[in-house]
């Protein structure tokens, strides 16, 4: 059981933090981005292919987040390393940082999953004290790709097979490390100040790798301008 991690709140100063990047030359800390908004999304690993759509829908959205001026930066929990090699052949316009060990997702207060003892009589809370029945009688299909609502990880296997995407040594030891990690946005401002959060899952595994869409991401960033 860890510790529960309460999500940075609008109106909290985002945490320092310096991470190497996969696309960019060298270490990018908070520092660096200082004086502009930026948007920051925390990722699980390239294991989770929900979390790679997404990195590729970023991608997209951010010549029209930057035309907003806000800078548009991910957090994955992948080896830079392993992260270079797989975005030399996908690569995205997105500020893309690495995180192998979820250090900045936690001082994000991004939360993870975690699961109550099967014998235990406290009440689930998810995500902080969930029951393993609860995770397990989840289905999604957060964009209708599927065939039908399946499993969190049925969804996983069918559509990494679907993408060709084949685990490496690395891929399954982040996963086995960092199984729960859940996905955080915020949008931070020019002083470093948090304006906008959203956090995956809050109603409940059901919700699992549904993030939010373009129009509320522009729409975010364009109140950061009144």
């Amino acid at each position: 059981m860890g510790d529960q991690i309460r999500p940075l709140q609008p109106g909290e100063y985002a945490p320092a933090f310096a991470l190497p990047s996969a696309n960019q030359k060298e270490t990018v800390s908070l520092a660096n981005l200082h004086g502009r908004p930026f948007l920051i999304a925390f990722f699980r690993g390239l294991h989770c292919p929900f979390c790679r759509r997404h990195l590729g829908q970023l991608g997209g959205l951010q010549p029209s987040l930057r035309a907003a001026g806000v800078e548009t930066v991910a957090v994955i929990n992948t080896p830079v390393e392993r992260a270079r090699i797989y975005f030399e052949h996908r690569p995205t316009p997105v500020m893309l940082l690495c995180d192998q060990d979820c250090t900045t997702h936690r001082a994000f207060g991004v939360p993870h999953g975690n699961f109550l003892p099967k014998d235990s009589r406290e009440n689930p809370v998810w995500p902080y004290r969930a029951s393993m029945e609860q995770f397990e009688a989840a289905r999604i299909n957060p964009a209708g790709e599927l065939p039908e609502a399946l499993h969190p990880m049925a969804a996983n296997a069918l559509l990494n097979a679907k993408d060709g995407f084949e685990l490496t040594e690395v891929d399954n030891a982040i996963f086995a490390n960092h199984p729960t990690q859940l996905v955080g946005h915020f949008l931070i401002d020019a002083d470093g100040v948090v304006r906008w959060v959203q956090i995956e899952a809050r109603d409940g595994p059901d919700s699992l790798c549904i993030f939010p869409t373009a129009a509320e991401m522009l729409a975010a960033a364009g109140r950061l301008r009144h």
